[in-house]
């Protein structure tokens, strides 16, 4: 459970179902979108777990938006509307995920668990994916929680690092809010995150982004059960949300946006205390891990990785320039005149040996 299912590895930030999901990706990989159940489907060969986890894990993978291009209903993390059937849905790698992870020639693979296919050990990754993706995961006697960070700044980070120059990277979030990072001690302390709230008009407040972690709809019930216990006087709330978060609360008379402000902070989820523990599989072992940590093993890495694809196209340059000097002898110095003698492919084969 630790090491197979619900921690990720730091060399290319992925589980191993999220591994086996790309990797399945990347063998189907025509150009055009494949229905998800397909890719399931495809996917089993490598994850004997069935196809509701690997579902699961792919409709989480996709709506990080970073490695994987969707097409149809995958659900809305800001409401947590739930995604459409597999056979409705499609999906296909982005470029963005060939560009980071497929490299099938430096790539070490292992047979899958009954034998027939080969699937990767780790992907060369050549970023720290780990943090731009974030992770959760509740293993034996331990867990992880890793939070999102921009992938602008991590890159930007691993640059800086490779110079020599020092770096700070903060947690980022694709549902927006504000974040206070005072506490997050690199990856091992809390974030606070909070709703932005418009209190422009005085009697209506309006939420325009929510925490991470929470949808409108558990921030609604949880602004719903603070008024009924008295912590907060409502006249009604209504969600107007699409693809950009907008719940409106109206307040009772004689209450004023400016006073309700700390009361919801305080009493709903508007505002979340997020505790992080930056736990990664390390050379086969569970590590706790600083985000600086991190980005210095992957400058590291892509080094090696980087050394790695030119020693590669050294040794392919190299088998070419042999194979065309063996093209050239063989005409240059006539070797085939005398082959025309020859009745047999083996004294054929000899022949052109003893002439080269």
């Amino acid at each position: 459970v630790i090491k197979d299912r619900a921690i990720p590895e730091i060399e290319d930030g992925l589980k191993p179902v999220q591994r086996r999901i790309m990797h399945t990706l990347f063998e189907m990989d025509d150009g055009k979108y494949h229905k998800v159940a397909n890719v399931v489907g495809s996917c089993m060969k490598y994850h004997p777990h069935g196809d509701a986890s690997i579902y699961s894990a792919l409709v989480v993978l996709a709506n990080k938006s970073l490695f994987i291009d969707r097409q149809g209903n995958f659900g809305n993390i800001l409401t947590g509307d739930e995604a459409s059937a597999a056979r409705y849905i499609e999906c296909k790698a982005a470029p963005l995920a060939k560009d980071i992870f497929y490299n099938p020639k430096i790539t070490e693979y292992e047979e899958s668990y009954d034998g027939r296919n080969r699937e990767p050990v780790v992907f060369p990754a050549k970023v720290p994916v780990v943090l731009l993706t974030g992770a959760e995961g509740i293993a034996v006697g331990m867990s992880t929680r890793i939070l999102p960070h921009n992938p602008l700044e991590v890159l930007q980070a691993e640059i800086d690092c490779l110079q020599g120059k020092e770096f700070v990277v903060t947690p980022d979030f694709q549902t927006g809010g504000i974040v206070d990072v005072t506490d997050y001690q690199d990856g091992m302390g809390r974030v606070r995150v909070r709703a932005t709230i418009d209190t422009s008009d005085p009697k209506r407040i309006v939420i325009r982004d929510v925490p991470y972690g929470v949808t409108t709809e558990s921030l609604m019930s949880s602004i719903d059960d603070a008024a009924k216990a008295g912590r907060l006087k409502i006249a009604s709330i209504n969600d107007y949300t699409t693809d950009k978060v907008e719940i409106e609360i109206k307040l009772a008379r004689g209450v004023y946006a400016e006073e309700t402000v700390d009361a919801l902070y305080a009493f709903t989820q508007c505002e979340q205390s997020i505790s992080c523990n930056l736990l990664v599989i390390k050379d086969g072992q569970p590590t706790l891990m600083t985000v600086t940590d991190v980005i210095r093993h992957h400058a590291k890495r892509l080094l090696y990785i980087l050394k790695a694809e030119l020693d590669l196209q050294i040794r392919e340059l190299l088998d070419e320039i042999h194979a065309r000097t063996l093209e050239r002898i063989f005409i240059e110095e006539r070797v085939y005149k005398a082959i025309e003698t020859m009745k047999t492919q083996a004294t054929v084969i000899r022949a052109v040996l003893d002439g080269l």
